[in-house]
């Protein structure tokens, strides 16, 4: 018997928004469709619908992220929905109730859907599954980050900041940087890239941050960076996860940026329309120098504002059940 995925419905429609692992390409083809719906006659504009209206989103976040909180908490608001915030170092369980207690409690207050970030592997499966044993198919989890694991939206605005300027997935080359092993959205671009056709990607990078089995996933890894981002069309870098390092995995910032920070004379080597892409916070000087940081290749901020609409396209996909 196929296991069904767990964060999809019986007919195939999104429950919740866990990983992207597994989720058909036919359903990421209809997120970023469903966003790109979102978003305005100019790239910098993403409208307002009032498809949540009357529902309830809390933002449930053990990991600090203000970029990631606002995003989802703008997304939120431009579908019309009511937001809560909650300030996890002052909630309920910091005085040491569980987590599950915590969950619990907040959707006795008629939550309608959680986005959780936890610096725990899992923790947004843990809840999704409580969830659907104590209120069905009425409340909805979104995933923002868990651990080295995942971060399903981020994945998305990736893939549709790469669709919006290259058009199609199926003859590109493309190139993960940096801190690998560590890192969630490097995992969430891994699966999105090659559910999507992408007939080439590289991870480039120390052999201490490269994780093991990337070879299998379909990934070619290097570690010479100039050998790497030869004739590539997209460059994705990293950040230094180094709130989760352990060990010294690395001789200094200085030696890291050069021999694999992004630099004028090592972007020169990927195609002349290569496109430059980071998920933030950039560390200028240490993954990537300003000037190719600020450049037209740099598609950093339009990240940002594709995010919002990606984050609005999954919520409300949920939210229309």
């Amino acid at each position: 018997m196929t296991m069904r995925h767990p964060q999809l419905r019986s007919d195939g429609e999104l429950q919740h928004l866990l990983t992207i692992e597994g989720l058909p390409r036919d359903l990421i083809h209809r997120i970023l469709d469903t966003a790109e719906s979102f978003v305005g006659v100019s790239d910098r504009e993403v409208k307002k619908v009032p498809l949540l209206r009357g529902k309830s989103v809390f933002n449930l976040f053990f990991e600090n992220s203000t970029r990631t909180r606002t995003t989802f908490e703008i997304a939120a608001k431009r579908l019309s929905a009511d937001v809560v915030n909650l300030n996890i170092n002052t909630s309920s369980t910091s005085k040491g109730e569980s987590l599950l207690d915590t969950v619990d409690n907040l959707s006795a207050m008629h939550a309608d859907m959680f986005v959780v970030r936890h610096a725990q592997s899992g923790a947004p499966f843990l809840i999704a599954e409580h969830l659907n044993r104590i209120r069905g198919n009425e409340v909805h989890v979104v995933n923002a980050g868990d651990g080295r694991h995942a971060h399903p939206t981020q994945g998305l605005l990736d893939m549709y900041t790469i669709r919006h300027h290259k058009k199609d997935f199926t003859s590109l080359r493309v190139a993960i940087v940096g801190d690998i092993l560590h890192s969630r959205v490097a995992r969430s671009d891994i699966h999105a890239l090659t559910t999507l056709g992408v007939p080439e990607l590289r991870a480039i990078g120390p052999r201490t941050l490269m994780p093991g089995g990337l070879e299998q996933m379909g990934v070619h890894v290097y570690t010479d960076m100039r050998e790497g981002l030869r004739d590539v069309d997209v460059v994705i870098m990293l950040r230094l996860q180094n709130e989760r390092m352990r060990g010294a995995l690395l001789p200094s910032a200085q030696e890291y940026f050069k021999h694999y920070g992004l630099t004028r004379e090592k972007l020169a080597l990927a195609r002349p329309d290569a496109i430059v892409m980071h998920p933030g916070p950039m560390n200028r000087g240490v993954e990537i120098e300003s000037a190719v940081a600020d450049s037209a290749q740099a598609v950093i901020l339009q990240q940002v504002t594709f995010g919002i609409a990606v984050r609005m396209a999954v919520m409300s996909m949920l939210g229309a059940q």
